[in-house]
Parts: C-alpha cells; sequence; structure tokens
C-alpha cells in the first residue's frame, strides 16, 4: 500500500515537472517572439535625420496676419517631429532646439544650417518653415527641393502626397528651387516643408493651434519614415 503510494507521489511529481517546464518554454518563446516583434516595429533604427527648424532669435522669420512668429512655429512642429520620430527608432539631430539664431548674420546663420547638415551626413536633412503671399487667399503645405537632385525631389514627392491629405482642396505638387541658400548648398538630401500660409487668416489660425500642429508633424514624420524605408 505504501509502495502504492509513493509512486503515485512520484508519476505526480514528474507531472508537475512536466507541466512547470512547457510552461517556462512558453513564457521563453513568447518573449523571443515579442522581442522580434519589438525589433521589427522599429523600422528607422539607427537612421539619422536632421530637423532644421527655420530662423530664431532676432530673425522671427514672417509674422502671420495673426501676429505670429514663424520661428515659434517652426520649432514647435519640429521638436514634435522629433519626438514622432524618435519613437520609431530614428536618430535626429537639430540644428536649433531653442530660440536662437545659428550666426551673427542671415548669411552666417544659413552657412552654419548648412555646416550642420554635411557635417552630420544624415539620410535626409529637413528644414520647417511657414509661407507667406500677398495673395490672402492662398494656403496650403509646399514642399520644395534642389532641382538637380533626384534624392531631394524623391523625398519632397512622398512628403507633399501626406501633407496633401490633411486639407485635399488645397492639395500642391513638390517645386524644384536652385537658388535657396540651403537647398543649393547642402552635400545630403534636403527638403524645404512650408507648412502653411501665415498670410491667410483661416490657415494662420490654424498654425498656432497644437492639434493642428500635431497633424502637421505626424504627416511630415510619416513621409520621412516612408522616404528612409
Amino acid at each position: 500500500m505504501h509502495e502504492k503510494l509513493r509512486t503515485i507521489a512520484v508519476i505526480g511529481c514528474l507531472l508537475a515537472v512536466i507541466i512547470a517546464c512547457y510552461n517556462a518554454g512558453e513564457r521563453i518563446k513568447g518573449h523571443i517572439l515579442n522581442g522580434r516583434e519589438t525589433a521589427g516595429s522599429v523600422s528607422g533604427s539607427g537612421t539619422l535625420v536632421v530637423l532644421d527648424a527655420g530662423h530664431g532669435g532676432v530673425d522671427a522669420g514672417k509674422t502671420g496676419i495673426n501676429g505670429a512668429e514663424e520661428k515659434k512655429i517652426n520649432l514647435k512642429i519640429s521638436l514634435k517631429i522629433k519626438k514622432l520620430l524618435e519613437e520609431d527608432g530614428v536618430l535626429v539631430v537639430m540644428t536649433r532646439s531653442d530660440d536662437n539664431r545659428l550666426g551673427d548674420t542671415q548669411k552666417a546663420d544659413l552657412k552654419e544650417r548648412v555646416r550642420i547638415m554635411n557635417e552630420e551626413q544624415p539620410v535626409l536633412a529637413v528644414s520647417i518653415h511657414q509661407n507667406s503671399y500677398e495673395g490672402t487667399e492662398v494656403r496650403g503645405p509646399q514642399v520644395f527641393y534642389y532641382t538637380d537632385s533626384d534624392a531631394g525631389r524623391s523625398a519632397a514627392k512622398i512628403l507633399q502626397e501626406e501633407l496633401n491629405q490633411i486639407e485635399p482642396a488645397y492639395s500642391r505638387e513638390e517645386k524644384g528651387n536652385s537658388s535657396y541658400y540651403i537647398l543649393k548648398n547642402a552635400e545630403v538630401p534636403v527638403v524645404i516643408v512650408e507648412c502653411g500660409f501665415l498670410s491667410n487668416a483661416e490657415e494662420a489660425e490654424m498654425l498656432v493651434s497644437n492639434e493642428y500642429q500635431d497633424t502637421l508633424s505626424e504627416a511630415v514624420a510619416e513621409g520621412i519614415k516612408k522616404y528612409i524605408d
């Protein structure tokens, strides 16, 4: 009788060990799969992008019909884009992260921005700006690239398509340019994103809105990620 009880006890212990080993194996398997899924989701891991918040310091840039200063909007949007990219594993270098100009003169400021881009050698540099025009009815985001840059044209097209989804009624096409200092002198693919027109009353109010800045930032970040993928 005692022998039978011991046999049953041994069998019970063996079953417990087998079950414990199985559960441990499933947990390890789950951790491995979760690790693969996480690694796979960070598509931009290790890729470097330079974000350039236009103007700064004594250079306010354009002043909106509502009195908004371009430099402040540029920085807010750039910081939001930075956060979104870093969350997806993209490395980001900012030309400025506070309200300062990078040189004593406008030309010195632009030269320093280009120097940073050329020194960092990113896969893409994106300069954030706000537009203005004498016709107050004009609105909508516009992306510029250097006319002779195939990579710049490709990046501009992708970003323009993402931005056009925000307000399809005001869709634009990416535009080549051969005179803008940053586009002409950067040795890396670079685009200038004019997020909207501060000369348009409705759009100017949207551009100072935190919610609309979020929308713009998401579109630009998505475009950048599509380009680098």
